[in-house]
């Protein structure tokens, strides 16, 4: 099964697309379509059919989430509606999508599978960091390349805030900050979590890694590397659909 179809929900936008696994790369351009709002699991389970049947597909599915999710439930529910804590939302997306296998799993953790199969993270061992930088801040932790689950390191607290409410590019865009301003928080951010975790590698992901030259130069007094996301704002679609078709 060399073709399996990823979908990643997030706080703006739900998209999704068959992946190449053999690639680690998009089969076929992405469908994207707006997150509903407010985002209850009915609507937002509609806008996930909507993007497979998009394509016409039938197989396996992998859906990221943006929370803790374990064994296919939501247990948190991090810019989404709270009615998704502890909804057996692999149950509710095989049902919509007329019985096809579905597997869940958190957005940054599919993230950072793909990027250490084919992105930043490749053939890298010891403890590596991915962050997501969005609507909110997700975090995917390896050690020696195993993904220790649902980690959720946005919700920290930062100087009396939760983190990803001063770190994320949502907070950049709300507050009107600058490159340097904002790449400051960043830096207080990464200071943090390289106390906490003593990482090797940072790997900056989500949608602002395209810009990555305008505020990773401007981050100083970190020991780790860091370094942008390879494949970009693709990773989660392309790790739903990696854990999807299981290992290989």
């Amino acid at each position: 099964m060399n073709v399996v179809f990823g979908v990643d929900i997030g706080g703006s936008g739900i998209k999704g697309a068959p992946v190449d696994l053999v690639r680690g790369d998009l089969a076929q351009p992405r469908h994207k379509v707006l997150t509903p709002h407010p985002a209850v699991p009915d609507g937002v389970a509609d806008r996930v059919a909507e993007v497979v049947t998009h394509f016409g597909w039938s197989g396996p599915v992998g859906v990221t989430f943006p929370g803790v999710v374990t064994a296919g439930v939501t247990r948190t529910a991090a810019n989404v509606d709270d009615s998704w804590i502890d909804v057996d939302a692999a149950k509710l997306l095989a049902e919509r999508l007329g019985g096809l296998p579905v597997t869940v799993l958190n957005d940054a953790d599919a993230a950072g599978i793909a990027e250490m199969a084919f992105g930043a993270g490749r053939g890298r061992n010891g403890t590596v960091l991915m962050l997501t930088l969005g609507t909110g801040i997700g975090s995917a932790l390896f050690v020696d390349g195993r993904l220790v689950p649902n980690t959720e390191l946005g919700h920290l607290e930062l100087h009396g805030h939760e983190a990803e409410r001063r770190a994320s590019t949502k907070a950049k865009e709300d507050a009107d900050l600058g490159w340097h301003h904002w790449a400051r928080r960043v830096q207080k951010y990464l200071a943090h979590l390289e106390m906490l975790f003593s990482p090797e590698l940072f790997i900056i992901g989500g949608g602002v890694s395209r810009k990555a030259e305008k505020f990773l130069p401007l981050i100083k007094d970190i020991r780790a590397e860091i370094v942008p996301a390879e494949l970009q704002n693709n990773a989660g679609i392309v790790g739903a659909a990696m854990t999807a078709a299981g290992p290989r």
